[in-house]
């Protein structure tokens, strides 16, 4: 679905809430999404993904707290729900509906390749385990509730990590193929990736994460604050000698927070010898500043969550206004409609010619791949990494001019087929270069 003229561009944002919100949360995600969604030109929808939070935990308390704080925090630091749609991902019905419509388009290939369930079973295997062992279906079929949110609203954008770049992906396919049985009904969704946003390391030098429990919480009261900031893993120099910047968790989570002119002044002093014990003191003032006033609001919310209660009905309905009867129109689309009425498709299925195509993509390993698709969108062929897009390019360029051949010179550099793949992939194939020569004729 083409983007028209003037029309903002929609981006989506899905929080999980799974735990408390922290600093590296902060300067990798809220502070930079609430800014972005002032733009005038840009339309932007943040949900709180509690369907998804009940594949990672099975504390119903935690999960209402952790929604309760998410939800805070966001407000807190700036989301105007007036300007925004935010909304509880289970106060939208239909989702879980589209889940399942797409749940009937996608490939169990596409989803066995899906890396957080990829990982698991490396995992079992490193433990002589069953593949499947501690899979849950809600694990193997997530990036399809994750398609369903992103498509749901039809986003032109989806601001990502690199290690998400795979869902978006997983989107598309799922658009592609729906759009190809049943009519243009879904946009097909970017990965927006900003490597300039900071990650922040945590209190023992890694990542920040929950995982670690090395976090800061990002509203935990003042003199936590410094006590956490206080307890920052650094090396033995004493003061007066000179200390590095890099590789120092305290000052790239500084850098995170500080201006130019600030940052360079702290790397100055590193330079000079500054003990560690002020270095911190710089640390909490400056985070301190930028964070109190925000807490107070922060405090005020969790104090009266019945305000964020209301705030989250009231962007689900303006969430609904959008999906009812967007919902509505895909029920017809598939045949769930009233049985008096005609089949408006068959006109539209009458004119069109289906046919095999390849497809090729650049994965979050940074290496490009294809796969080939048949009249109906299924997968038949799906390729290992090539190291740039002319060499997939070619690869496909053979394959089309040599077929069954082709299957056979290039079976190192494609995931594995058996017989009736073969036949199925050597079809394609054949039906392909025959729809060419009939273009080109």
């Amino acid at each position: 679905m083409a983007l028209l003229p003037d029309t903002p561009i929609r981006y989506l944002t899905g929080i999980t809430p799974s735990g408390t919100p922290h600093l590296g949360n902060y300067v990798g995600s809220i502070r930079h999404s609430v800014r972005f969604s002032r733009r005038d030109d840009v339309q932007s929808f943040y949900f709180l993904a509690d369907y998804h939070a009940l594949i990672k935990t099975d504390e119903p308390a935690r999960i209402q707290r952790s929604t309760l704080e998410i939800a805070a925090s966001w407000l807190a630091c700036g989301l105007d729900p007036e300007r925004v749609t935010f909304y509880r991902q289970s106060d939208i019905p239909e989702i879980p509906e589209l889940t399942w419509f797409l749940t009937c388009v996608t490939g169990k290939g596409l989803l066995n390749r899906a890396h957080a369930y990829k990982a698991q079973v490396d995992k079992n295997a490193a433990r002589g385990e069953d593949p499947d062992a501690d899979v849950s279906a809600g694990l193997f079929m997530y990036p399809v509730l994750m398609g369903a949110d992103i498509l749901m609203f039809n986003a032109h954008k989806v601001p990502v990590g690199r290690d998400q770049v795979q869902h978006i992906e997983m989107a598309r396919d799922m658009a592609q193929h729906f759009n190809h049985l049943y009519g243009e009904h879904f946009t097909l969704p970017e990965a927006e990736i900003d490597d300039s946003v900071a990650t922040l390391p945590g209190l023992d030098g890694r990542k920040m994460s929950k995982s670690y429990d090395n976090t800061i919480p990002l509203f935990t009261p003042r003199a936590q604050l410094q006590k956490l900031i206080n307890g920052i893993v650094t090396d033995s120099r004493a003061p007066g000698e000179p200390k590095e910047t890099e590789g120092s968790a305290l000052f790239q989570i500084y850098q995170a927070f500080a201006d130019d002119e600030e940052t360079e002044s702290l790397r100055q002093a590193f330079a000079g010898g500054i003990a560690w014990g002020d270095a911190k003191q710089l640390l909490f003032e400056r985070i301190d500043r930028e964070v109190a006033p925000m807490r107070a609001h922060y405090d005020a919310l969790l104090n009266d969550p019945a305000q964020i209660e209301r705030v989250l009905r009231a962007g689900a309905e303006k969430a609904r206004a959008l999906s009812r009867p967007f919902m509505e129109g895909v029920r017809q689309a598939v045949g769930l409609r009233n049985l008096a009425s005609r089949d408006p498709g068959v006109s539209r299925k009458a004119a069109k010619v289906a046919r095999p195509s390849f497809k090729q993509y650049r994965d979050s390993d940074g290496l490009f791949y294809f796969k080939l698709l048949d009249a109906s969108g299924v997968q038949l062929v799906q390729s290992r990494g090539f190291a740039s897009p002319q060499e997939a390019g070619r690869a496909i360029g053979t394959l089309r001019q040599q077929r069954a051949d082709a299957l056979a010179q290039f079976a190192a550099q494609l995931e594995p087929l058996d017989n009736e793949g073969m036949r199925a992939a050597s079809a394609a194939l054949e039906a392909l270069a025959a729809a060419d020569a009939a273009s080109e004729g």
